[in-house]
Order: structure tokens, then sequence, then C-alpha cells
């Protein structure tokens, strides 16, 4: 057993070759010497079990096994874990892929304003210090006629930050078909037990009206909260109450009770319009609700932010309270916000990626799919062709919508579907497909233009060596 044991190199011969110092330009040296104590241990574990087949194997042969072994790890390095990926899959607020693309113009507004000091929480004009939230209040203001508005760090943020600030110890009565859990098992329920509201559920699944209501108040209301159901749809025999018909219940009562919706997606932008979606405005919803949230980043197509919007004295209070400090934004995020704000304003929402991408015309992402095909089929192994199939807007909003679309099925005689999306998917840039009829399935509604000259690269970098596949 000693000769086989002692023909393993020591760290530092493997340290002396030209692989290692070539790697070690792009690669820390800690985390090559990591990998090289990992192949060393691993080779000495597989000599105590398998000796008969070591007996000839030199120090050197050991040497190459371990620098292919740092080869084969490199090919998968990357300095960052958070990495830029090709969303094929067609879904465009992909919650797993980060939701939805910053404008060229939003991220100019960040890399400059990181860069730089900022008048994050000075007053120029005044020469003292400021307020965070009057940095994009005005705008909010503006593209959502509001009396006042603020932001936290996401919309899970904002529900509980208003239950906590506004209901503690008081009841907040909320319909049973509204009682929603979005991803991480975000419940509705849970949030308002954490938040110390006193949760009184009303209706049933599928019928909540204006009676229920009625009845379920008492002095101890404090709130009647809606629920946008924007990852769901309850279809058949339904009911509910608007928040106009909520705001008509408490005008009744002359109690001060108020009327809070959680829009959940929110949307400044009337898609119905073009015929996708019953999504509400919020600008509707602040006809009738006293406050009103929403996200920032998907159906605004901005970073993740949680909006609040509504009547002065209530966003006041918020302002005031200490969680408004726990829960606030960065410069990063305000410059984000506000330069996806002013493109509202401008009249400039279809040069917002979400915007533009749910809006997209199947013609539109025919015409990329066709570019992509005609260039892979001129120096590739592996073929496609054009198919139909359906998008989905994503990260919970209009569930039951469905984009018409086109992309590409990769074929091959070599390789599998599943060879191929695990290839794709570890690549370079990695990238991120569905499957249609057993076959990878690329959707162009997700894909720039300025992405195809890359996904072009990534495909025939991936197809050009069978082995790798085997």
């Amino acid at each position: 057993m000693t000769q086989p044991i002692r023909s393993i190199p020591a760290m530092h011969e493997v340290q002396k070759t030209d692989v290692y110092k070539k790697l070690s330009n792009d690669i820390p040296t800690l985390i090559l010497n990591n990998w090289i104590k990992a192949s060393i241990e691993n080779t000495r574990k597989d000599i105590l079990n398998n000796r008969e087949n070591y007996e000839d194997v030199s120090r050197i042969d050991h040497i190459r096994k371990i620098t292919e072994y740092l080869i084969k790890q490199s090919n998968h390095f990357s300095p960052f874990r958070l990495q830029k990926v090709i969303n094929g899959t067609g879904t465009v607020l992909h919650t797993n892929l980060g939701r939805a693309r910053l404008s060229e113009t939003a991220m100019k507004r960040v890399v400059e304003t990181s860069a730089n000091y900022s008048t994050l929480e000075y007053d120029v004009e005044k020469g003292e210090r400021g307020s965070r939230h009057d940095i994009i209040q005005d705008l909010l203001l503006k593209v959502t006629n509001s009396e006042a508005a603020m932001v936290v760090n996401n919309n899970s943020a904002a529900v509980y930050f208003i239950l906590k600030a506004l209901c503690q110890d008081k009841e907040v009565i909320v319909s049973r078909g509204e009682l929603v859990e979005i991803g991480g098992s975000f419940r509705v329920s849970t949030i308002m037990e954490e938040s110390r509201a006193k949760l009184v559920e009303v209706g049933t699944t599928n019928k909540t009206h204006e009676f229920d209501y009625k009845n379920a108040i008492t002095d101890e209301t404090k709130m009647l909260m809606k629920v946008h159901t924007s990852n769901f749809k309850t279809v058949g025999f339904t009911k509910e109450v608007s928040s106009k018909g909520l705001k008509k219940i408490t005008q009744q009562t002359n109690k001060e009770i108020i009327i809070y919706e959680d829009l959940g997606s929110g949307s400044l932008y009337p898609f119905q319009h073009n015929g996708i979606g019953d999504e509400p405005v919020v600008k509707e919803a602040l006809k009738h609700a006293d406050v009103v949230s929403f996200s920032g980043d998907k159906l605004l197509g901005g970073p993740q932010a949680g909006i609040i919007v509504g009547k002065k004295d209530i966003i006041n209070k918020l302002k005031k309270h200490p969680l408004a400090r726990v829960l606030r934004v960065d410069k990063m995020t305000l410059a984000a916000l506000e330069a996806t704000l002013q493109q509202y304003l401008f009249g400039q929402e279809l040069q917002i990626p979400t915007i533009r991408d749910v809006l997209q015309s199947k013609d539109d992402v025919l015409s990329k799919a066709m570019t992509f095909l005609e260039n892979l089929n001129q120096n590739s192994n592996v073929g496609g062709e054009i198919a139909s199939d359906f998008s989905y807007v994503g990260g919970g909003t209009m569930p039951t919508e469905k984009l018409q679309t086109y992309g590409v099925i990769l074929k091959s005689e070599h390789y599998s579907a599943n060879q191929l999306e695990k290839k794709l998917r570890g690549g370079e840039t990695p990238v991120i497909t569905r499957m249609k009829d057993g076959h990878v399935f690329i959707d162009f509604r997700t894909i720039t233009t300025e992405e195809i000259d890359v996904l072009l690269e990534s495909v025939k970098k991936v197809c050009s060596n069978r082995d790798k596949l085997q």
C-alpha cells in the first residue's frame, strides 16, 4: 500500500506546473489550492479502496490528472455567484431570474449615483439635511394622483409595515377569497399575525358580499383590507366587493376605518387597453382606497421595492414610524426607481423592458427567432426549427394571460434534450430554456436582438464537442 500512496504529489509540485500558473491569472490561488487538496484527497481515498488500479501510476501521471481536474473546474468557475443569464423561457417577470430588467436610463442612473456622492439625504437649496423620502415622492404623486408616497424594500415589507403601524391590536377585515399565499410561503394571514393586527375573515372562498363586511364591523375595526389576487384567478360562481364598495360601507358606518388595497404586482400602464389581462391600474385603485401598496420590480418594470401611496395623513404617520428606517431602500434603488418613474411621466413606457416585452408583437418575436436560426444553421452541428407557443408574464401577475410567441426548437441526432438543456445552463453565459414536446425550446420574447450573438456563441460552443455531452 505504501508505494502507490507515495506517488501522490505534494501541492507545491502542482503549483509549479504551467497549467496552475496560467489559471492563477484569473482564479484566486485560495480556490485553486482548495481544488488541488480535493483532488489529492480523492486520489488518496481511491488508492486505499482500489490499490490494484494504481500499481503503475507515476507521480507525473498524478500531476497530469490533477491539472486536468483544475482545468475542468475552471470551466465552470465564476468569481460571482450572481451571474448574467439569457432568459429563453419567455416568462417576462421570471422570479428566479430577477424579475424586471431595468431600462438603459435606469441603469445609467444607478451607475452614476453609485459611483459618486449624491443628494440622498441632503437639501442642496437649503444647505441642510434632507429626506430620502422626498427623492421620488413628487414623481409618484404625478404618476399615481396620490396625496403622498413612500418606498420600502419590497411589497411584502409594505404589507407588514402598513398593518403594524396602523392596525396593531386592532381588527382588520379581509375576504376569505383574498387570503392569498405568494412565493416563499408568504401568506397574508401569517404576516397579519406577525404585525399583531387582528384578522377578521368574512365571506367564503368564492363569494364575499357587502353585508359580510357590514356585519363584521365593530368598534375595534381599524381597516378593511382588499388583496388583489394577482397570482391566481377564481372563476365561475364568484362575487367580490371592490374598493369602491368598501368605501361606501365605511361611509355608512360613520367610523374612521381605513380602506387599504394591496395590489401586489401593481401597474402604472393600462395593459388592458392592449387587450392584455385586466390588471388594475394604481390610479384607479386610489380613487377609493386610502392607502395602496404594490411592487416596484413587477409590472412597474423597476427595481425591487414596495411602493406605498395614499392619503397624506396616513403616509406621514408611516414615515414617522420606527420601521420606516428599518425598511428603507438604498440610493441605488432610489436612482433606478426615479429614472423608471421619469419614463412614465414623459410617456416613454415602451423603453421599459417589462412593458416592451409584454406588448411585443408575435411578428417581432418571430423575426428574432428567424435571425437566430439562419445564423445557427450556417455553422453548427445542432439544427433547429421555428415553433409557435405561448409566453407568460410571470412574477405572480396575470396568471391566465397567454402571449402568442415564437421560438426555436433545438434538435440533434447526437445529443439528448436533457444534455442540451444542462450544457446550455452550465455555459459561460447560462442560457435558461424550457422543454416543448420533449425538445429544448428557446422562446424569443425574452431575448433581445443584442443577445442573439451571445446566444449563438453559447449554443455553438456547447454543441461543438460531442464528447463533452456524453
